[in-house]
């Protein structure tokens, strides 16, 4: 089949907002008098809990932290930290101080120019991706995207595929017609899942984890001046050696796993 659309994750792949979502979690904590405080090592385990309000609920019942059981036994004020936490993350990205990650804005735009079609699937709220796109290339930008489908735009997040589902239902597309954009072994099994074939730039917080499955894993999607480091890719014509991926890259690797 040939690729109508790419679909791109939210956090660790077009930014690197983890560090912000972390800030802002250790912020709002102290806020609240809490003597939490998720440090990058910690905060790298709880990623493999997708979801900030399930991450806090997986913290106060695996960590043990103070005043743990007052927030198992009130589970409302969990949701209510978190409102407050979206908000100081936003505050955070509108302002720019969290740049697209390498080549995220160069392809986006080649394929805007080029009639391919574009698409978010992401854990996140509507909310934060907003203040991002904000912060970015521009909050009118987000329209440039035929689907949106967020993290509370579902019922269950990654890795289920629901994120992924949704998309291809609103584009009107099958699985193998499109190209995911993921970081995470959470996001690899979520667009796998729906059948959709996923190349992976790894991000700060997911450098170790299993990417099996996927079409290829790179550092970052690069620029001309910047190539990207290859940690396995399909080998195809010299494809591997491009050195940074444009939409002509994309297709190429895209129709390996087609005829694959």
């Amino acid at each position: 089949m040939a690729l109508e659309a790419l679909i791109f994750d939210c956090d660790g792949t077009l930014a690197e907002t983890e560090e912000a979502h972390r800030e802002a979690f250790n912020r709002v904590f102290a806020e609240n008098d809490l003597d939490w405080h998720w440090s990058v090592q910690t905060y790298g385990e709880l990623l493999k809990i997708t979801g900030g309000k399930e991450r806090m609920r997986h913290y106060v019942r695996h960590y043990n932290p103070s005043k743990g059981q007052y927030y198992i036994e009130n589970d409302h004020l969990i949701p209510e930290i978190h409102v407050r936490k979206t908000a100081i993350y936003m505050d955070l990205v509108r302002t720019g101080e969290v740049p697209l990650r390498p080549g995220v804005e160069r392809l986006i735009r080649e394929a805007k120019a080029e009639g391919m079609r574009l698409a978010i699937a992401t854990t996140t709220n509507i909310e934060p991706l907003t203040a991002l796109f904000e912060g970015t290339l521009g909050k009118e930008a987000l329209g440039w995207f035929e689907s949106v489908a967020a993290g509370d735009m579902v019922a269950t997040k990654k890795p289920a595929p629901d994120v992924y589902e949704r998309v291809l239902s609103e584009l009107k597309l099958e699985g193998p017609q499109c190209l995911a954009f993921e970081d995470t072994t959470n996001g690899i099994l979520s667009a796998r899942a729906a059948h959709i074939p996923v190349l992976v730039t790894v991000s700060e917080y997911s450098a170790g984890q299993d990417f099996s499955g996927a079409l290829a894993v790179l550092d970052n999607l690069g620029e001309p001046e910047l190539p990207f480091r290859v940690i396995s890719a399909p080998v195809g014509d010299g494809a591997d050696q491009a050195g940074y991926v444009d939409l002509a890259l994309v297709q190429q690797w895209h129709g390996l796993h087609a005829t694959g």
